[in-house]
């Protein structure tokens, strides 16, 4: 039976579609993840750059800073971040691993989910350490009432 560590994992999720993050956030947090949303790559980065998250999804097509450029910003604060990249264009576009920077590449598909799940409790799993907590560095699922 795989059970979740302790400590309860926080995952960010990245993506300009609403209704993707949202459903992607019940599917996580039904398996008792903590999740925080953002709308755009420039949202996502700041949310990370501000709080602890254990890994982070993102789309890959998003306006202003699509999910490539999110991952490389992200790798440059931490080398060992633990990033998961979803693009409805995997095969088409060529986004593997090695080219995106990811640790994992999701086709969006009627797999996904199961794709999605197996692949965040991998990274979860994974043991690497993560940025010490701060009193500028909040335990991220802390919602505020205005989050969807």
């Amino acid at each position: 039976m795989n059970t979740l560590p302790s400590s309860t994992p926080n995952i960010l999720l990245v993506d300009d579609s609403r209704d993707g993050l949202l459903v992607r956030r019940a599917l996580l947090e039904e398996l008792g993840y903590c999740v925080q949303i953002a709308l755009s790559g420039e949202e996502g980065l700041k949310l990370y750059e501000s709080a602890n998250f254990d890994v982070v999804v993102t789309d890959y097509r998003m306006p202003r800073m699509d999910g490539r450029e999110l991952i490389e910003r992200i790798r440059l604060q931490d080398p060992n971040a633990r990033v998961i990249l979803l693009s409805g264009f995997v095969e088409p576009l060529g986004l593997n691993e090695q080219n995106t920077g990811a640790d994992a590449v999701i086709a969006k598909s009627s797999n996904e989910p199961a794709h999605l799940v197996r692949s965040v409790k991998r990274l979860v799993n994974r043991g690497m350490r993560k940025r010490p907590a701060s009193p500028n560095n909040p335990p991220p699922c802390v919602r505020s009432a205005g989050s969807f």
